[in-house]
């Protein structure tokens, strides 16, 4: 019906033009002569102007008379504050502070290793022991001579007691005594070396010499490596302009993309410096160890809670549009028409922080509007539009 009024009309108007036009048009062509054709151009735009007009009002004519207009289908979502939630992400390495290489403190041959790994230790247990090279036997020696100084000193002492003897004898035999008993607990010093034994309570991650190898101090001779996994946290590099907003306390979301599952902790301390080559700093996150799946360096995906706001309004990304000026802006359908003939209107807005899909707006909008969703890119300020019921 539409394409035949228009039809109908627009021969009304071609009608009323003359039928004289072409006759004319050809007459000017063929003078060959600038000034006929130059005023023949003007009439001819003249007319085309007072055409576009007249199909102007033809278009308003066919719009209120067509009553099967085909209006763009749109749905709504009505927005109402909530809570929002924004998080920092970045990206860490699970680390524990009682992960160590065990060295042996004597030369020797690593007599017997009494653990293996996996194996549960706790402090102070044997670990393995080394050959003393004869140590053992000369602190026994020493520990008979210091028993016979002890009884030299003894006897001494009660006849000094008795004012028998002089004094140089007595004090000869009480610092014989001490020195002996100073050298038997030297000896027992370094016999206590060839012991091996776990300086902290964990679990023996690596069995690293075996039994027979000849060690000594220092690097390449590691015996064991002993993990505790009770007391793991991450340390993550934080820019500074967050500094306000990651303090102590504040949650924090860990997700292990290897294990497929994530914690919930807090942060424990940040650091106090600003590392100049990267302008950031340190913020340590205690993690457990969920049943042991968690290991030290570990990579986790680290999620701090650095914004909440109990009642934002939240729109999803998607709806979003920026003007030539760089004004963002959304489409909503008008609360004066929603009722009978719903109208888009065009609202310029002020977003806050991003979170996933959904973007915080912090002006332009209020609770209780209508939000165009889907065919919000197809429609223009003031076009009457189709609202679909979900």
């Amino acid at each position: 019906m539409r394409k035949a009024i228009y039809i109908t009309l627009t021969a009304v108007v071609l009608a009323s033009c003359g039928g004289n036009s072409n006759k004319s048009l050809d007459k000017a062509l063929a003078s060959k002569d600038i000034e006929t054709i130059r005023s023949k151009h003007a009439e001819v735009s003249s007319q085309k102007k007072a055409l576009e007009k007249q199909l102007k009002s033809l278009d308003s004519a066919i719009a209120l008379l067509d009553k099967s207009e085909k209006l763009p289908l749109v749905t709504t979502i009505e927005v109402h504050p909530e809570k929002f939630d924004h998080y920092l992400e970045l990206q860490g390495d699970v680390k524990t502070k009682q992960n160590v290489l065990i060295y042996p403190e004597m030369s020797g041959t690593l007599n017997r290793v009494y653990v293996k790994e996996g194996q549960n230790v706790s402090k102070g247990q044997l670990l393995a022991t080394i050959d003393d090279g004869g140590l053992s036997s000369q602190l026994a020696q020493l520990k008979t001579q210091a028993e016979l100084s002890k009884t030299t000193f003894e006897r001494q002492k009660r006849l000094w007691e008795q004012n028998i003897g002089s004094e140089i004898q007595y004090l000869q035999a009480k610092t014989n005594y001490e020195a002996q008993q100073s050298a038997v607990k030297q000896m027992e010093s370094q016999v206590g070396k060839s012991s091996i034994r776990a300086p902290f309570t964990g679990i023996i991650d690596d069995v690293i010499k075996d039994e027979g190898t000849v060690v000594s101090p220092g690097p390449g001779s590691e015996v064991f490596r002993i993990v505790n996994l009770s007391n793991m946290y991450i340390n993550v590099e934080v820019p500074e302009s967050h500094l306000p907003n990651v303090t102590p306390g504040k949650d924090v979301k860990v997700y292990f993309p290897v294990l497929g599952d994530s914690v919930a902790t807090t942060i424990r301390q940040t650091g106090n410096f600003i590392n100049p080559s990267n302008r950031s700093f340190t913020a340590e996150i205690p993690v457990p160890s969920l049943d042991g799946k968690v290991k030290p360096n570990l990579t986790a995906r680290v999620m701090i809670n650095d914004y909440t706001s109990e009642k934002a309004i939240l729109i999803p990304q998607s709806v979003l549009s920026e003007n030539a000026d760089g004004e963002q802006y959304v489409y909503l359908v008008d609360a004066d028409s929603i009722q009978n003939d719903p109208v888009a209107k065009k609202v310029v807005i002020k977003t806050g922080k991003t979170q996933g899909d959904y973007v915080e707006v912090l002006s332009g909008i209020n609770e209780g509007d209508a939000i165009i969703d889907e065919g919000a890119r197809s429609v223009k300020e003031g076009q009457k539009v189709n609202i679909k019921n979900s």
